[in-house]
């Protein structure tokens, strides 16, 4: 095992991808894609819970529903993606294949629906949102789990055991 991390940060000195970059750079666009999809699934009713959420406690309803506070929601969604990605390669990166971040998915759901959300003002109660909602707001936090840690270790995994960095 220490072999691995010897050879992936001998390869990260000499100029190969650099861990922490790569993490933000996976948040931003889980953010960015899963906000924007968030926001989509809230378009078309399959979700009560605006994209706002994040930033529900500290803005007015009226507009957080406004164009600007959707796109204001997505930037939250992004900025709280890239910092859940750079918990993810703290903390979990030595986990392969998808199920590590699935279930990381999950516990973020679990964290903001059923404990956090509800107590900060930031979503609903469970049993007030209704089962579309919930099933709605699961998928998409396990896709964006799937997303931050399969494209961590993937490129962790990858960078240790692949090519060297300098290979064309």
């Amino acid at each position: 095992m220490s072999g691995i991390w010897h050879e992936a940060l001998s390869r990260r000195r000499k100029g190969g991808t650099n861990a922490w970059a790569h993490a933000a750079s996976t948040g931003f666009w889980a953010g960015l894609i899963w906000g924007l999809f968030h926001w989509l699934c809230e378009l078309l009713k399959f979700t009560s819970v605006h994209a706002g959420y994040w930033i529900e406690p500290f803005f007015l309803r009226d507009f957080l529903v406004s164009p600007l506070g959707h796109a204001a929601g997505i930037g939250s969604f992004i900025l709280f993606s890239v910092i859940a990605a750079l918990l993810y390669r703290a903390l979990f990166i030595r986990f392969r294949g998808p199920w590590a971040g699935i279930v990381y998915g999950t516990a973020w759901w679990a964290a903001i629906f059923a404990a956090v959300g509800p107590f900060a003002g930031m979503t609903e109660p469970l049993n007030r949102i209704g089962w579309n909602t919930i099933w709605t707001e699961w998928s998409i936090h396990m896709l964006w789990g799937l997303f931050i840690g399969y494209t961590i270790a993937f490129e962790f995994h990858d960078s240790a055991h692949g090519e060297p960095a300098t290979a064309g």
